[in-house]
């Protein structure tokens, strides 16, 4: 069983770190996601773009926080095995260095939803980030995503094989974040057993500097869930707006801790992850009619962890 080569590298910028920023940018950054091919200096992520922005989704902050990015091979193993093996490195980077608190992390993985009951690839991954991580990860998880795409084989060669690798970015900091939680939602780590062996590790959004002038709040995977049940199954526009109403309740939340107010016209970037690439035009529509700003959301091919879900979206947002 081969371990994910561990290429992680602190990027540091000259920006303060009240002034933490994402754009989408062909500018140099601490952390930069490409979303297209061709883009060098960039994390590629699998999930291919359908529209919005083609510039890189860049992240430009201070000494106060710090990049991690694994690059995945192959592991025989498992997709558990992967995750287990990303997530142990992962820690074993964090704990003890400089930057110890996990703030935001992005998973990727190919066939999300393939495998049936608790023999799921995603179930099968919260199996392995369970076992990778440490008793802090688990008292405060951080703002997180697990999102599937189609790019087969290891580093996404199309091989037309399930790979058993993992994609594993993670934000790190000096400080922690707060952790916030969605009154709408059952929180992630809290999921009954319908939903798998394991439950999620993930808060709902980190809010940063919520005592300065410029706070950020990260939102999580955002999804069409009340509860911990799913809604609107078969509808791609009633789960994208029930979406939206979790993300506008988890903006309220994040304005309660802050000494800011937090509203989706402040929105710095977002991403909408679509199932189905022909769902586009509905997709765009419903961000039409919201004070989402249409120049800062880019639409990706990817797959929700839950195989009812089409939509899911993930953003940050700054304080006015």
């Amino acid at each position: 069983m081969n371990d994910l080569a561990d290429t992680a590298l602190a990027h540091r910028s000259h920006v303060d770190a009240a002034s933490l920023h994402v754009a989408f940018s062909d500018q140099p950054a601490a952390l930069r996601f490409a979303f297209v091919d061709g883009i060098t200096g960039a994390v590629r992520v699998g999930c291919d773009w359908l529209a919005g922005p083609r510039l890189p989704e860049t992240w430009r902050f201070g000494e106060a926080c710090r990049a991690l990015v694994f690059d995945p091979v192959e592991n025989s193993g498992g997709i558990a095995d992967a995750t287990q093996s990303a997530y142990t490195k992962l820690i074993a980077q964090v704990r003890g260095s400089t930057h110890p608190h996990l703030l935001r992390i992005w998973n990727y993985l190919d066939a999300i939803n393939d495998g049936d009951g608790d023999d799921e690839r995603y179930r099968r991954f919260c199996v392995g980030r369970a076992a990778g991580v440490d008793a802090d990860f688990n008292a405060t998880p951080p703002a997180a995503t697990a999102i599937g795409h189609h790019s087969h084989g290891a580093n996404g060669v199309g091989n037309g094989v399930c790979a058993n690798i993992v994609q594993v970015i993670a934000l790190c900091g000096r400080e922690p974040a707060i952790a916030l939680e969605n009154p709408r939602q059952t929180p992630a780590w809290s999921y009954p057993r319908e939903h798998g062996p394991v439950s999620p590790g993930f808060s709902r959004g980190a809010l940063l500097d919520a005592d300065g002038a410029s706070p950020l709040l990260l939102a999580s995977g955002t999804a069409s869930i009340v509860g911990h049940v799913s809604q609107h199954a078969g509808d791609v526009a009633e789960q994208l707006r029930e979406s939206l109403r979790n993300l506008e309740t988890l903006l309220s939340a994040g304005s309660e801790r802050c000494t800011r107010r937090f509203s989706l016209r402040r929105c710095q970037a977002l991403r909408v992850y679509l199932r189905h690439p022909a769902d586009l035009p509905l997709a765009q529509a419903v961000i039409a009619a919201s004070l989402l700003p249409a120049a800062r959301v880019v639409y990706l091919h990817g797959d929700v962890c839950r195989r009812e879900l089409d939509v899911e979206l993930e953003g940050v947002f700054a304080g006015e």
